[in-house]
């Protein structure tokens, strides 16, 4: 657990934090909401690649991911959130930061996540993240908007490396 002089905790999510992050997904406005079980799963089964922030015990923020099966060096950042209320403050980047040094991490040297094309908040928070670790990143196809139902933008892999 890492607390900050801010007051803000950044840990591993517990089972308990499963509904809270649904909630937070719900209140961004803009994240896919997913069903609750996915991040009671998350938390239970992933908590070693997932961190939460919390300040006076309120969720403000979540990073999800894991680790691919078929890619055992990265880390795939799946979902990324920050509450309304807390937004403007940098702790997407604090975040990501947190979630790149969490129990999981250990030999990964590449960063993975998917971003819509529209994104440019999420293109320039991972460009970012990419400069603070010398890294560069590389951009390719992975889902189509096809792949999705109507109104959902293709989402494009990114790939940030070497970490290490």
């Amino acid at each position: 657990m890492s607390e900050h002089t801010d007051g803000l905790v950044l840990r591993p999510p517990t089972l308990a934090d499963g509904a809270a992050i649904h909630h937070l997904v719900q209140r961004t406005g803009v994240l896919d909401v997913n069903s609750c079980y996915l991040y009671l799963l998350l938390c239970q089964e992933f908590a070693d690649t997932c961190i939460v922030a919390e300040e006076d015990q309120h969720l403000v923020g979540f990073v999800t991911g894991l680790r691919p099966p078929k890619r055992p060096y990265s880390l795939f950042l799946w979902q990324v959130g920050v509450d309304p209320n807390a937004q403007g403050r940098g702790l997407g980047k604090r975040l990501v930061r947190a979630f790149l040094e969490a129990p999981g991490m250990g030999d990964v040297t590449t960063l993975e996540t998917t971003i819509s094309p529209s994104n440019e908040a999420s293109q320039r928070l991972f460009h970012a993240i990419a400069g603070e670790y010398g890294a560069t990143i590389s951009k390719s196809p992975y889902f189509l908007e096809d792949h999705f139902p109507a109104g959902h933008e293709a989402e494009e892999l990114y790939r940030i490396a070497p970490l290490r």
